[in-house]
């Protein structure tokens, strides 16, 4: 696609601005991103649609690939799978994640999404993405 390159910050990611998301600087093989919830992220019941602690959790997840690649590698998701805990109506909600496992291939990760000033998860966030490149 016209705009995207292979690497974490490089080319245009419309999606974080439609959804309204930003990254958090994290050490190597960790990652986080953010969003204020509004409106346009409420299902018609009023609680946060699920799509949208999922591709937090992908994107953070993304990045905490990419920095443990070698330079020119990028990475795809391969699966990601997420386990709502609790209903989200409002707040900061954040993605944290961590790699378990960098091989050859193949990365794995796991993490949790919350709310800002609760602790408690939302929801649990475990992937692997497959190691494009180089």
């Amino acid at each position: 696609m016209a705009g995207f390159t292979d690497g974490p910050d490089d080319g245009e990611f419309p999606l974080k601005d439609i959804l309204g998301f930003e990254y958090e600087e994290a050490p190597e093989g960790r990652g986080e991103a953010w969003l204020d919830v509004a409106e346009h992220h409420l299902n018609p019941n009023g609680v946060v649609h699920g799509s949208v602690p999922y591709a937090l959790a992908d994107t953070a997840m993304g990045r905490a690939t990419m920095s443990v690649l070698d330079e020119g590698m990028y990475c795809a998701t391969v699966e990601l799978a997420v386990r709502f805990l609790r209903p989200v109506t409002g707040g900061r909600l954040r993605a944290r994640v961590e790699v378990l496992h960098a091989g050859k291939r193949i990365v794995h990760l796991e993490g949790k999404v919350s709310v800002d000033g609760d602790e408690r998860p939302v929801a649990s966030v475990a992937g692997s993405f497959a190691l494009l490149g180089g």
